[in-house]
């Protein structure tokens, strides 16, 4: 039998990803081989562009989902927030398999939390998400881009060039270096990115092989969680550029759904309540709801 193909980006990052579905493949399929592939996407090659353009859309899925259709790779595995809300004819997310913590988390050099920077130390991150709540609570900081791996920020900020940054605990959680943040952000500090943390896993609809494999490792209670949430973000049809921000929990048959928007950097938020099998619409009925508090016209970018 021939090998599943996994197709991954090549940081260090993605390839752990990677390689904790391909364990549960593995474990769930005995017998079944796997195989990496590595795939560059734009903005693996592309460094300096800040990720908050409109035109960086897609910039780590295209080139991988791309592989996928032309039968290079049987199946991807992405970084769940980094996939557009807008699918592609032919391909189906067909596990959410894993999610590590949500949170974000403050790294900073001098070790002080977020409230104790002194006025004017520069914050990098490239998320509007992320600078909209940090300006709405020290508005006396600077907030500049940053770009590279979780390994290349980190050293951003220890080489000087940042006094803190802020980043995804997951993604430090899968590197090992969680202990090197300084600050892990509440929910009610900071609301994370619509399925930040979450894995998806991402197949040809028509191959009935790599469907079969991959649903054999779904998570369904993580995948109505993160269904809640990314069906909020399509509903503002909103891109990259707009800061938005969703994270779900269920408690045992209801789910509660938090949210923010930013419009111009003024935070709106609010919450929404009710049974795990109405995800999708509590996903839809809180991003209404948000854009009629904020102001809010559909397709806000």
């Amino acid at each position: 039998m021939n090998a599943i193909r996994i197709g991954t980006r090549a940081s260090k990052l993605a390839l752990a990803q990677s390689e904790a579905v391909a364990r549960l493949l593995r474990d769930a399929n005995p017998g079944v081989a796997v195989e990496l592939v590595e795939i560059t996407t734009r903005g693996d090659a592309d460094r300096e562009t800040p990720l908050s353009e409109g035109s960086s859309v897609g910039w780590f899925t295209t080139a991988i989902q791309q592989a996928l259709l032309r039968n290079e790779i049987d199946i991807a595995v992405h970084s769940y927030k980094d996939l557009p809300t807008k699918r592609p004819d032919g391909l189906t997310i067909a596990a959410v398999p894993l999610r590590a913590d949500p949170r974000d988390v403050l790294v900073s050099r001098s070790g002080q939390r977020l409230r104790d920077l002194p006025a004017g130390a520069v914050v990098g991150t490239s998320s509007p998400r992320r600078s909209a709540q940090i300006l709405a609570g020290r508005p006396d900081l600077r907030v500049e881009s940053i770009r590279g791996n979780v390994e290349t920020r980190i050293a951003k900020v220890m080489d000087g060039h940042y006094d803190a940054a802020v980043l995804a605990l997951a993604g430090m959680q899968r590197l090992g270096r969680e202990d090197e943040a300084t600050q892990v952000f509440g929910y009610e500090e900071m609301v994370p990115a619509p399925a930040q943390g979450a894995l998806a896993v991402e197949c040809r609809s028509s191959d009935e092989r790599a469907m079969a494999l991959a649903r054999s490792i779904d998570d369904p209670d993580l995948r109505n969680i993160v269904t809640a949430e990314r069906v909020f973000l399509a509903t503002l049809e909103a891109g990259c550029s707009f800061p938005a921000a969703a994270y779900a929990e269920h408690f045992g048959s209801t789910i509660k759904l938090h949210g923010l928007v930013a419009p111009e950097g003024r935070v709106v938020r609010s919450k929404i309540g009710g049974p795990r099998k109405t995800a999708a619409g509590l996903g839809k009925s809180l991003a209404l709801e948000l854009m009629r508090s904020a102001g809010m016209e559909r397709g806000t970018s």
